[in-house]
């Protein structure tokens, strides 16, 4: 088992509409790097959804990798503002996993507290200038992370 942290910007899809719909595709990434840790996800894996771009970012609650990767179809759909047109259905570039929701947290674990946590000292999240939206998080942080939002 594995665990991920995945980024959302809460006006466009947040826990709250995870937790409405029960599973949703997680579509829409466009960076070759987070492409490649959403081919490596495996049915299971954990999940910490960080809301971004509010007034307070942080950790929010979980879900659960309830998918292996597959073709996005939104990168085929000219309507769509993920369209790709460089990318075929017989050579698709971007790929989604479904997640399925499974708690909010009582207390959100606040960007500010993460930089506090020793686990996350080496974490590319709480670098400045971090834009990817996809990352890997140790057993430790997870761990961490769960007991501290209780």
């Amino acid at each position: 088992m594995a665990y991920w942290l995945m980024k959302t910007e809460p006006d466009a899809f947040s826990l709250q509409d995870l937790q409405q719909r029960g599973q949703e595709p997680w579509d829409g990434i466009r960076n070759y790097q987070a492409r490649n840790f959403l081919r490596s996800m495996q049915i299971g894996d954990g999940v910490f959804i960080y809301h971004s771009r509010v007034p307070v970012p942080g950790i929010v609650g979980t879900a659960e990798v309830v998918s292996t990767a597959h073709p996005d179809p939104t990168q085929f759909d000219p309507q769509s503002n993920h369209y790709d047109p460089a990318s075929s259905p017989h050579q698709p570039r971007w790929d989604l996993v479904d997640v399925a929701y499974r708690q909010t947290f009582a207390h959100h674990v606040t960007l500010d507290r993460l930089r506090t946590m020793p686990e996350f000292s080496d974490s590319p999240l709480i670098r400045k200038g971090n834009r990817l939206s996809i990352l890997p998080i140790t057993v430790d942080q997870w761990h961490h992370v769960l007991q501290w939002a209780g």
